[in-house]
């Protein structure tokens, strides 16, 4: 296995900056008067110049690039559908792959149960990924405090701690580790819907603590007296989510209906026994591929400090192209097993239409520069990274072919 530092990438381009900076002045770097002059001649107001100009400085750049062409190819047709009974919506919170991988599950659990309709709720993970979280970044520090505190590791685990970003594997350890309950039993709240405030009030928190231990750490104190310093901090945590999220069950009540309209018993189940008895999934079947053609492929990859639960597993994956991926994604899809990925969003995409397809917008054509990246280019760039989960729920097969897929996303109707 090729282990990949988080950092690997910062620490190339700080590398390949100083070298060229030894190489070139000030002065040759600057931006000339001549650079100017070049620029403004270069510059020529002909008729589809003035006539973008008038476009563009009247309109949304993003209306005017949306390709026509692809939305005039665009159906809703589909060879091969699998049934979600249900839009989720993540509102204003970064818990997309916990609604994805939730919706992975959702749809064996209402054909088992025999239900119309049936929501995990999301709620529930999310409090348990945050206080693993948090201990995870705890412990951490108290792991690193011989380090600098301007190393570049230390300040990277700063600014990302207690984030509501995460992966596959995290569902995979929450779930294994904690259970699910059905939404009725933990609802959302107003701070699980828009979770900034909340996240800022404790991650403040989180540093303060982790100061504290990283100076007990440094006056070689025990590291019993330590955690248990912890301990104390943890239970804060535990406190403050608990009055943001509510307090999550260890047992509850459970009854439906099933599309016969026959009520069940009331049952009382422990989160543990309510995954059991209504999905009962191996999760560690699942396997965890990528496409990264930075890297090689058909290898398998580790990337360095990217778990949620501190005595977890980092991230891991197989690298394989994407060919691979679609095949896979495909034989999944037909035998109506949903796929979770991630993927850049934000770019390609068109809410309006319900449309992500490459090309979704020209905005090269508009400025007449050439704005074409290979998956290369966007990787090591950083102008591409998989920064949303979704789930493939669907295909059209023409020729033996997928040509569009169907996805459940987790943003409302």
């Amino acid at each position: 296995m090729r282990y990949l530092p988080t950092l690997r990438m910062f620490a190339v381009v700080l590398f390949a900056t100083s070298l060229i900076a030894g190489r070139l002045s000030a002065e040759d770097g600057g931006l000339t008067p001549e650079i100017v002059r070049h620029a403004r001649t270069a510059f020529e107001m002909d008729s589809h110049t003035r006539a973008m100009l008038n476009a563009v400085t009247n309109n949304s750049l993003k209306d005017l690039a949306l390709s026509r062409e692809t939305l005039r190819q665009h159906n809703k047709l589909f060879s091969h559908k699998i049934e979600t009974k249900g839009i989720t919506n993540q509102k204003s919170s970064g818990r997309c792959w916990i609604f994805a991988g939730l919706n992975v599950l959702r749809p064996a659990v209402i054909e088992r149960h025999n239900v119309d309709g049936f929501e995990f709720s999301q709620n529930y993970l999310a409090f348990w990924d945050k206080m693993e979280k948090a201990n995870c970044y705890l412990e951490t520090m108290i792991e690193l405090a011989e380090r600098d505190p301007l190393d570049r590791e230390v300040q990277l685990l700063h600014q990302f701690a207690l984030g509501d970003g995460g992966w596959w594997e995290y569902v995979v350890d929450l779930v294994d580790k904690y259970g699910v309950v059905p939404k009725e039993a933990m609802p959302e709240t107003h701070s699980s819907e828009s979770t900034a405030s909340m996240n800022w009030v404790i991650r403040r928190k989180l540093k303060l603590d982790a100061m504290e231990l990283q100076e007990m750490a440094r006056a070689k104190k025990p590291l019993d007296q330590i955690r248990t310093a912890k301990k104390k901090m943890m239970a804060e945590v535990y406190r403050m989510l608990a009055m943001n999220l509510g307090e999550p069950p260890t047992e509850f009540q459970w009854r439906y209906e099933d599309k016969e309209s026959k009520l069940s018993e009331i049952r009382t189940y422990t989160p543990v026994e309510f995954y059991k008895e209504w999905v009962d999934v191996d999760l560690s079947q699942y396997v965890n591929l990528t496409d990264d053609p930075t890297q090689a492929y058909d290898k398998h990859y580790q990337l360095h400090r990217s778990r949620n639960m501190f005595d977890s597993r980092d991230l891991h994956y197989v690298n394989v192209q994407a060919s691979v991926l679609k095949e896979l994604v495909l034989k999944s899809v037909l035998d109506d097993e949903p796929v979770w990925f991630a993927a850049d969003v934000g770019k390609d995409q068109t809410s309006e239409h319900g449309i992500m397809a490459v090309g979704m917008y020209d905005y090269g054509s508009i400025f007449g520069v050439d704005l074409e990246m290979t998956k290369v280019q966007r990787l090591l760039s950083r102008e591409g990274t998989p920064n949303h989960a979704m789930a493939f729920v669907g295909v059209d097969v023409q020729d033996d072919v997928p040509v569009k897929w169907r996805i459940e996303n987790s943003w409302g109707k």
